[in-house]
């Protein structure tokens, strides 16, 4: 009889490679999870639909058609099977560095025409805001507006002219400094393929990058003066931690409480926790930086590397330290001496800060510096300030895997670095 085993066709190596990279049980839980959404499909068990996987990753528009696109291995024949799904999240959750970031470089382009230009990169960030983060503003700012969603485009270099292409478009080292400076959206397009609502002990608050801190303030606030908004928060957190996301209270604000340094300094003296300092100035450009310690007097630098710079508008981008020194934080309290400048501020050096405000809260300046590797954050070397706004950030519990509080400050970066791992983030903060 010969052979008597059945002929069957070759298993796609592509798929017995991805296998390796989950454990049996994984495998399994890939498997129900497939079952199920093939069953919805009404596929005979086959394969999912585009209908139902957008609906179940909660993933809708041209973003939505691309994931499906990419993890069907661009068949267009509308139908994902169990092996697709294996290969997909192998290469996106499981990889490495250079196959996540290259996965989600592909993932923007929504136009699918082999280019990433700023019409792809604008459609992404719409479908973030509006159908992902599900944003509303009452006070008639649309997350979708033009304005929220230039700030990220102006933060990404578009350095390719392509011949055929219409607009000019992002390389992928463009795409890297994009990512590093807009880690919130790197966060969150690295973690398409997990459920909103996975309910996995590390990811309580969903997706990572999905989170945003609940701004808190008194009730006699107008809403309508406050400089942070709900996505300017949600592109500051992209480079905290998890357990810094939940509460943010409004300490200060100059509108309210006046341009004045001492009532500043009142009004947050009860908070001993990390801060966000929010400056609107007279050009209409708005930034800031996060504090890691209190706002305490000192003669010098103080402060460790978890302070970062950002610009909120006309773009966002993060500055994170470089170690190229430790002059992160300034706070000087009632110095005579004209070599310690009163006031508040970050980087670079005595009189020539990455951000200063003077103790009168009238005027101050910023320059490029290479303690956070930033740029000038204004029009113009000086600042004279029109709004300033003070968060304290209020700090959660990290909770174990049986709900026990994890104190230290070891097993809350062993929890966050777990989290970064999962979507590729924790050696790519460069």
């Amino acid at each position: 009889m010969g052979n008597s085993e059945s002929q069957s066709v070759p298993t796609d190596p592509r798929f017995v490679s991805a296998s390796r990279a989950f454990t049996h049980h994984e495998l399994e839980d890939l498997r129900s999870l497939f079952d199920s959404l093939a069953a919805k499909s009404q596929s005979n068990a086959q394969y999912i639909s585009p209908s139902v996987f957008q609906s179940y990753f909660g993933l809708h528009g041209p973003l939505g058609d691309r994931m499906f696109h990419l993890v069907t291995q661009e068949r267009k024949d509308q139908h994902l099977t169990f092996e697709d799904l294996v290969v997909a999240k192998a290469t996106y959750e499981k990889g490495t560095r250079d196959d996540i970031e290259e996965f989600i470089f592909r993932l923007l382009d929504v136009n699918g025409d082999k280019f990433v230009g700023r019409s792809d990169l604008e459609s992404v960030m719409i479908s973030i805001f509006k159908d992902i983060l599900c944003i509303k503003d009452n006070e008639a700012r649309s997350s979708s507006d033009q304005g929220i969603v230039n700030i990220f485009l102006n933060a990404a270099n578009f350095s390719m002219h392509e011949e055929g292409c219409t607009e000019e478009s992002m390389s992928f080292e463009d795409f890297r400094s994009w990512c590093t400076h807009a880690p919130s959206a790197r966060k969150l397009l690295g973690s398409l393929l997990m459920p909103p609502d996975s309910g996995i002990w590390y990811l309580v608050s969903g997706r990572p990058g999905s989170q945003i801190p609940n701004l808190l303030t008194s009730n006699d606030i107008d809403p309508s003066i406050l400089l942070l908004r709900k996505e300017y928060a949600w592109h500051i957190g992209g480079a905290l931690s998890q357990h810094e996301l939940e509460d943010w209270m409004l300490l200060y604000h100059s509108s309210v409480n006046g341009l004045s340094f001492n009532t500043f300094l009142g009004n947050i003296s009860n908070h001993q926790g990390p801060s966000v300092l929010i400056i609107k100035d007279k050009e209409g450009y708005i930034y800031g930086g996060y504090a890691s310690q209190p706002w305490e007097r000192h003669a010098d630098f103080y402060g460790d590397l978890k302070c970062f710079l950002f610009q909120l508008n006309p773009k966002a981008s993060i500055f994170r330290p470089t170690g190229a020194n430790h002059n992160l934080q300034w706070c000087a309290i009632n110095f005579s001496s004209a070599d310690i400048p009163n006031g508040i501020g970050f980087g670079g050096r005595v009189s020539h800060y990455g951000v200063f405000i003077s103790a009168n809260f009238d005027q101050g300046h910023t320059f490029a510096c290479s303690t956070f590797g930033s740029p000038c954050l204004s029009k113009t070397n000086r600042i004279l300030p029109e709004v300033i706004e003070c968060w304290g950030v209020t700090q959660g519990t990290v909770l174990g895997k049986n709900d026990a509080v994890k104190g230290t400050i070891l097993e809350r970066f062993k929890e966050d670095r777990h989290m970064l791992n999962m979507v590729g983030l924790a050696n790519s903060s460069e």
